[in-house]
């Protein structure tokens, strides 16, 4: 099978590979070609996931396709952006059929949650990597942005964290994929679309949370030029967490495990209330205030000593 043949088969043809009112022309040009509304911006993000460093090898590749489109797409609900489509490049080291059908329909069930469409791409030959290309849409100048936390705003997450980290061990040891619910949030994370799109006009900064809180809330402190405070007494444990491990290795995994895809935010106090009555699943986790860096403190105010600070990629 040929590359052109691989990507009419399993792409082009696919379920996911449809035109919207925001796309004019998808595979099988030069180019895909994207129509905007009035008053709006184009967000655009792209992540590369790279075998044995973002996924196992040996993963299912159902599984594979799933999690790929879905830690990007992550980065449309950081930014309050709604997806129009996606771009897929693929390198494999050979045509396996098989691998490929799995591949496309784990791709395309998350295409479907997420209401975004492949249109276009390339793949090549070499070592296995994924590298995906999304495009959203958000309202002219109201994109959530890094650089707007203010003292006083709250410190919040969009959901649990932790529970991809604490399914890492069972996705490394290759265990089998019904073990545990917690496998579910490293696998099939859910892109917080509908929570980013609520906070427009509401969130002062916003992230999604990749490389671990500590880690990518400090990215918002940086940006912003203010002081992040974690007051790891308000961090709620997964009751999927606190069923396999203990209360400080929980701790540990909501701190710097990463792998989260939740939203960090902040916001003025005023604010959330009314925002937590149609999204309850978020909470205040720490506050904003003038300085630098980021602290994670006990109930006391006492600042607790990290042994690590999230995931580095070099």
């Amino acid at each position: 099978m040929g590359e052109f043949e691989l990507i009419q088969a399993y792409f082009k043809s696919s379920a996911c590979a449809y035109l919207n009112k925001n796309i004019s022309l998808g595979i099988g040009d030069d180019c895909a070609l994207l129509r905007p509304s009035p008053q709006s911006e184009i967000a655009i993000s792209t992540d590369t996931l790279v075998a044995d460093v973002h996924f196992p090898a040996k993963g299912d590749a159902f599984l594979i396709g799933q999690r790929a489109l879905a830690v990007t797409v992550s980065d449309l609900a950081a930014m309050g952006a709604n997806p129009i489509g996606f771009t897929l490049a693929l390198t494999l080291p050979c045509v396996d059929q098989a691998w490929l059908k799995r591949f496309s329909e784990g791709l395309c069930l998350k295409a479907h949650e997420c209401s975004i469409s492949l249109m276009g791409g390339d793949t090549t030959k070499g070592p296995l990597s994924i590298t995906i290309t999304v495009f959203g849409e958000v309202p002219l100048g109201k994109a959530l942005r890094r650089d707007g936390a203010q003292p006083d705003d709250l410190l919040c997450v969009s959901g649990y964290l932790g529970e991809a980290a604490g399914a890492l061990s069972m996705v490394l040891d290759n265990k089998p994929y019904d073990f545990s619910a917690l496998l579910k949030s490293y696998w099939s994370p859910i892109p917080q679309l509908v929570i980013g799109h609520a906070l427009l006009g509401k969130a002062t900064a916003c992230l999604d949370i990749s490389d671990g809180l500590v880690a990518d809330c400090g990215h918002i402190a940086k940006s912003s030029n203010v002081a992040l405070v974690i007051e790891a007494s308000k961090l709620v444990i997964s009751p999927l967490l606190s069923a396999v491990y203990e209360d400080e290795q929980c701790l540990q995994n909501i701190l710097v495990g990463g792998d989260d895809y939740q939203l960090a935010f902040t916001i003025p106090r005023d604010l959330f209330s009314e925002l937590v009555k149609t999204h309850p699943s978020i909470q205040v986790i720490g506050y904003v205030t003038k300085g630098s860096g980021i602290s994670v403190v006990d109930k006391k105010g006492v600042p607790i000593v990290l042994s690590q600070q999230g995931y580095q990629h070099f």
